[in-house]
């Protein structure tokens, strides 16, 4: 699970750090361009929910292995054309590797480790923010390295391939199970879930979207508020790095918080609070107290693994983790693409920061009231 989560933003980060590079090297237009960068959230909202639909005609465990398989081929494959159209493409096959393997991990942690969900999904959350981090910082050393951009984006390849191999044993054996399988274990089967009739699940997804489109908007134009604000290019890249690599201890810490307290409600309040200070610090002084702002934004992004922990709590079943996670993710990331873009005209339109930064103040708001929707313990299951 860990090598896994290691690979589930690393083909988008990666991406990022050399979108320039790439574009010259492909001649990518600039709407080309935007397409690409666009891509992510179009696939993990568009694919991540087929995969109920997945798990439900093959085990979870072939299923993920297919999904590593696909992160694998297709960051192989557009690092060796020379064709735009083709690079779009085999970008879309790698990230419906991880949009479907974005849904799966939440049901995994449920059906392999039922009385340690805080503890993996605090784990495997902390992994991904590793390799968010570390993608994104080394892509561009890497491609320096090798003389080609090629070589900065292929590399995660390796990783992603090597995500499936402890896999393979487990999916075999539940395939030879699923053979074996009795009628009447077939016909025990849950009733399907379906959160999209349910306030708990429309709670979660908008909760997920809303923090999501926060934290979208961050990394896509916090480093150029910094730079308005008076800092060197690399200084405001160090600085957006900060969020993200002091959100590696958040991470790992704020699953077991949730899991050991009685209401999510503390948490969901001190993250709004940490969020809504940086907002106002950034607002009225982004330069002075910049590393405070960043920690505090660092704080407050502590709402991706909260989310991610409470679809393991409010679900009793694997398979309604599942159905729950895919609706939450799927829901959550159409919000989440309209915030880069929205903070982008807010930015264009009146030349400042003061309108952008309410925009997210109000996307706080939002994400607060879901958040204390869900904060009261009950289990997806028994919502009708």
């Amino acid at each position: 699970m860990l090598l896994v989560a290691l690979n589930l933003r690393a083909a988008v980060t990666s991406l990022g750090a050399l979108l320039d590079e790439i574009r010259d090297g492909l001649g990518l237009s600039g709407a080309m361009a935007g397409l690409v960068t666009t891509l992510p959230t179009i696939a993990f909202a568009g694919l991540g929910a087929l995969t109920p639909w997945l798990v439900r005609r093959w085990p979870a465990a072939r299923v993920l292995v297919v999904a590593m398989l696909a992160l694998t081929v297709g960051q192989v494959l557009r690092v060796v054309t020379g064709s735009a159209a083709v690079f779009v493409l085999t970008s879309a096959l790698a990230l419906a590797g991880i949009a479907v393997a974005n849904i799966l991990l939440p049901m995994l942690v449920k059906q392999h480790f039922p009385h340690r969900t805080g503890l993996v999904t605090g784990a495997y959350t902390m992994a991904l923010t590793v390799g968010t981090t570390v993608a994104a910082a080394s892509a561009v050393p890497i491609a320096h390295a090798f003389g080609s951009w090629r070589a900065g984006l292929g590399a995660w390849a390796g990783l992603a391939a090597l995500a499936v191999l402890p896999w393979v044993p487990l999916a075999l054996r539940t395939r030879a199970a699923r053979r074996t399988a009795t009628p009447a274990v077939a016909a025990a089967r849950p009733a399907r879930v379906q959160p999209a009739r349910t306030r708990l699940g429309w709670a979660m997804a908008v909760y997920f979207g809303a923090q999501s489109l926060s934290g979208y908007a961050i990394m896509g134009w916090l480093a150029q508020l910094f730079r308005d604000a008076g800092y060197a290019p690399e200084a405001a890249g160090l600085l957006l790095a900060g969020v993200t690599a002091l959100g590696v201890p958040v991470a790992l810490m704020m699953p077991t918080l949730a899991g050991r307290l009685p209401t999510l409600r503390p948490l969901v309040l001190s993250l709004t609070a940490f969020s809504t200070a940086a907002y106002v610090g950034l607002a009225l002084a982004p330069h002075g107290l910049a590393p405070l702002w960043v920690l505090l934004l660092a704080l407050g992004q502590g709402a991706f693994p909260l989310i991610l922990t409470t679809i393991g709590l409010r679900a009793r079943t694997a398979e309604g983790t599942v159905a729950l996670s895919a609706f939450a993710q799927s829901t959550g990331y159409v919000i989440a693409a309209l915030g880069p873009l929205l903070v982008g005209i807010l930015y264009e339109a009146t030349g400042g920061w003061t309108a952008p930064i309410g925009f997210l103040v109000v996307a706080l708001a939002v994400q607060t009231a879901a958040g204390l929707v869900i904060a009261r313990p009950r289990h997806i299951e028994d919502e009708r």
